[in-house]
């Protein structure tokens, strides 16, 4: 077998990093101190990543830096400031998730290469497509996608030359990622900043079916799935793991670089997976990659399962035996720990030392010897032009450091500058030593051109195109198109995110309804992608609002006009930039995880629309997993085809604390869960009215759980008065949506 297989490990420090390389991984990925979706983990310092850089590539392991959190519109200076350092730090690649840098990179820094996270949600072809047209060139799926829909995917991406990755090892969030915002609503730590807070692992009351954990999941492990995988042609097999220490790290590249190596060698695989038990763990299953989303996924406890594990490898059942399985357990701890001590020891990430020496004399060229590390390498290089006799300026040590000193410090400790060969009052035209400079730039970069810094212009706001901002309203089912009559808005209306094949009940709506605007969910996997792009084939609508971009990019493709939902996370105007100039987008719905400061200098793009929803219920997360197997309790052992379509559950569960959250199941829809408030935030429509022109209402039944359901007639009547003025209407809102909140709103990302 000849195609290499990449086996893609974490570094959430130093150590980590170094354990990684040393175990074998081909390539590593690891975050700074800001801009990363691994707040938690120790990170590194820019120096640190130069010297990781230097010492990965020595191992020939390449090395990817995470900035895979959205990006506020006053940290795009930041960002240019750090994208002028990379492109001449030697990266191999960036993980990014915020749709704004796609644009900033490919405009301003061509040379870098993109990789998608795994925060954009990537189920579907479309959303392949999407990302190779706005410029990535690896994607890495989303974790809850079966193998049969991994290598589908992949052999799209291979036409689109674009490489994918698949997380085999490591932690499982219950939700899909990039559509979690349980951590941002309940404590203002918001997942797509790097902060989440784990809600998933959270204890709740004990529910109906006996549990506490009911949403968490034990950790991910495909260790004996890879010829599988490799059959799918993935190309890059990614262990999750950035907040966990060296030895974690070790162990479980270790345990995958044999078996790789042993089943690239035989076509065998090794049957003993005891070492990956042996460090942190919540026990395995490997049922999303096999489509078999049962019971068994979970467990009712979040906390280190290895040592459960030696316990029952030993049969221990006696006090004294549990004891001594747990010692045993620790010992081989220690003797991993040790073996991984002794082959790090001499690894160093430390700045190289540089020596540089000047010499020459009248009539003879300047010459710069660089010496680095302990006569490791040599370079010499000289000037064209030989040294004359000093007119104004004399060329000594101290017009030689001020010219010189600082170029090569982001690498190199500069241990000495020498000028004692150099003779006295001399001079050399000016441009000559920056040729030289330049000259001596480009081999301390090993060898590569050093890319000019970029400065990024401001951007120019352009105006609104329509008077005072209107009103829009969403539905979900032909019972509410009496609304329609009750206003002059645009009504968008819900498409669900699973489908009966072949069905028309959709398309029949909508074209009996021409009135109604198309809205597409974030999710659409398999047959469901498919029949939604048969939707748009066979209406033909005149715009849409798509929350997926797979569905959008097939719009853009097919000249239907198209409006960015609120759920692709948009926080920042090069955001918007990316959708208008790659794909055509007409607006975008702005993130409602930013506050009033962070939304009011994003710059609008020409003839572009934004909207914000002021009302709906609060998502914190969708599963592909049936939150009621741990709740209320299923009769059925996994979820099944019909149960997208038919099951329409309702319940709540409650946190320690008190706080009850609504757990919602929709015909069509995936298990999701929704904040006890609604979301309601009137104060933007004074704040900002004059940078939006649209002001979005949710009216569907999601999220509602056990709550009483709200006169929407009314509603639209006292929120188009609201818009239009009416402060009698705005107190009337208040009253009778008394469960809300604008807290995100306030508190911001």
């Amino acid at each position: 077998m000849s195609r290499k297989i990449e086996l893609l490990a974490p570094g959430g420090d130093v150590e980590a990093i170094k354990a990684a390389v040393i175990a074998g991984a081909n390539a590593v990925y690891c975050g700074l101190d800001t801009f990363n979706a691994r707040n938690r983990a120790s990170n590194l310092s820019f120096d640190d990543l130069l010297g990781i850089l230097r010492l990965a590539h020595k191992y020939d392991c390449e090395v990817f830096l995470t900035l895979n959190v959205v990006i506020l519109e006053h940290e795009i200076p930041q960002m240019v400031k750090l994208l002028n350092k990379l492109v001449n730090s030697g990266i191999d690649g960036i993980i990014v998730q915020d749709l704004g840098m796609f644009n900033l990179v490919k405009k301003y820094f061509p040379t870098l290469d993109i990789h998608a996270s795994t925060q954009l949600t990537s189920h579907n072809e479309g959303q392949i497509e999407f990302l190779a047209k706005i410029g990535a060139s690896r994607v890495n799926l989303s974790r809850e996608l079966n193998l049969g829909e991994i290598k589908t995917l992949t052999a799209l991406a291979h036409q689109h030359e674009v490489l994918t990755e698949v997380f085999v090892h490591g932690s499982l969030c219950i939700a899909f990622s990039g559509q979690c915002y349980s951590s941002s609503v309940s404590v203002g730590n918001s997942g797509n900043r790097g902060r989440c807070s784990q809600a998933c692992r959270d204890e709740y009351e004990i529910t109906n079916a006996g549990n506490r954990f009911p949403l968490n999941l034990k950790d991910n492990s495909a260790y004996f799935d890879l010829p599988q995988l490799v059959d799918a042609q993935v190309d890059s097999l990614k262990i999750e793991g950035r907040i966990k220490g060296a030895h974690y790290v070790y162990t479980v590249v270790d345990s995958w670089r044999k078996q790789i190596d042993k089943f690239v060698a035989t076509g065998q695989l090794l049957a003993d997976d005891s070492n990956l038990h042996r460090v942190f763990n919540r026990d395995f299953t490997n049922s999303f990659l096999h489509g078999n989303l049962t019971k068994d996924m979970f467990i009712d406890n979040p906390r280190d399962h290895s040592p459960q594990y030696a316990v029952d490898k030993y049969n221990a059942i006696s006090v004294v035996q549990i004891q001594e399985a747990k010692k045993e357990l620790h010992a081989e701890r220690n003797e991993i720990g040790e073996e991984l001590a002794e082959k790090i020891k001499y690894l160093s990430i430390a700045k190289q030392p540089l020596v540089m020496a000047f010499s020459g004399s009248l009539n003879q060229p300047l010459r710069l010897t660089m010496t680095i590390g302990d006569n490791d390498k040599v370079h010499q290089l000289e000037t064209p032009s030989p040294l004359a006799v000093a007119g104004k300026q004399t060329l000594d040590q101290a017009l030689l450091e001020k010219r010189f000193k600082n170029f090569a410090s982001n690498d190199f400790s500069l241990e000495e500058f020498d000028c004692r060969e150099l003779g006295e009052n001399l001079s050399l035209p000016f441009r000559e030593l920056t040729e030289l400079k330049n000259q001596a730039a480009f081999l301390l970069n090993n060898s590569v051109a050093v890319v000019p810094a970029v400065e990024v212009p401001p951007l120019e706001q352009h105006p609104r195109n329509t008077g005072k901002p209107s009103m829009s309203i969403l539905i979900a089912d032909e019972k509410d198109l009496h609304l329609c009559e009750l206003t002059s808005s645009d009504v968008y209306f819900k498409l669900p995110e699973s489908f009966k094949k072949g069905c028309n009940k959709f398309i029949d709506i909508f074209l009996r309804n021409p009135r109604l605007i198309p809205w597409f969910p974030a999710v659409l996997i398999g047959k469901d992608y498919l029949e939604a792009v048969r939707l748009l084939e066979q209406v033909r609508p005149a715009r849409i609002v798509s929350n997926n971009t797979g569905v959008a990019f097939k719009a853009y493709e097919m000249g239907i006009e198209w409006i960015a939902g609120p759920f692709l996370n948009t926080t920042n105007s090069y955001a918007l930039l990316t959708l208008k100039e790659e794909l055509n987008c007409a607006g975008a719905f702005i993130s409602n995880e930013i506050n009033r400061m962070q939304i009011r200098n994003i710059t609008r793009p020409d003839n572009f629309k934004m909207l914000y929803s002021i009302y709906h219920p609060i998502l914190m997360m969708t599963s592909r997993q049936c939150f009621f197997q741990q709740t209320v309790g299923c009769k059925k052992p996994s979820i099944e085809d019909g149960c997208m379509l038919k099951c329409e559950k309702a319940t709540t569960i409650t946190n320690v604390k008190g706080v009850s959250f609504a757990v919602d199941k929709q015909k069509g829809g995936y298990p999701s869960i929704y904040n006890h408030e609604q979301f309601l935030n009137v104060d933007i429509v004074s704040d900002l009215a004059g940078q939006f022109d649209e002001f979005f209402i949710d009216l569907t039944n999601i999220g509602a759980g056990s709550k009483a359901e709200l006169d929407k007639a009314f509603l639209v009547t006292q929120f188009d008065a609201f818009l239009k003025g009416d402060q009698q209407a705005q107190q009337q809102l208040s009253e009778i949506v008394s469960i809300s909140t604008n807290a995100q709103y306030s508190q911001g990302l």
